[in-house]
């Protein structure tokens, strides 16, 4: 192999080479406990970022229109996953948040950057559900009101 194909192949499989037990002080034993890690984050979710409790009673809002309109399986789970993506752009808005914060307690202008592109991530989210429900929810709910 000639060294540039070989640099190239070095380069692409450092990462896949770097074992993360190495760099951290816990890692989750188990499966189950890594299951509590996560629930332990989204309660700490609901009970520190209020746009988490707004996005909840969006949701349930939305999925309770959706069940009174009867929509399809289809529509079904296009609101599901429109749903989902949102709340994860939110707790990982929330974890570049904490990260940014800890490497960089002063005022940074990238730290700025870092959390005004993460906070743009759940926007482009949102914007994008909003647009999905009413092409999904929209029509049905005019018909049902008479409109």
């Amino acid at each position: 192999m000639t060294t540039r194909p070989k640099q190239a192949l070095d380069q692409l499989t450092s990462t896949m080479k770097i074992n993360p037990d190495d760099y951290t002080v816990m890692t989750s034993p188990n499966r189950l406990q890594s299951l509590g890690y996560a629930l332990a984050g989204w309660l700490y979710m609901l009970r520190y970022q209020k746009n988490t409790r707004i996005m909840s009673v969006a949701s349930i809002v939305v999925l309770v229109i959706a069940a009174w309109l009867q929509v399809s399986l289809r529509d079904w789970a296009v609101l599901i996953v429109t749903i989902t993506i949102v709340w994860m752009a939110e707790f990982l808005n929330a974890g570049i948040e904490a990260v940014v914060n800890l490497a960089s307690p002063d005022y940074h202008p990238m730290a700025k950057v870092a959390k005004d592109v993460a906070a743009a991530a759940v926007l482009l989210g949102v914007i994008a559900s909003v647009l999905v429900g009413l092409l999904i929810l929209g029509p049905p709910l005019l018909q049902k009101l008479g409109l």
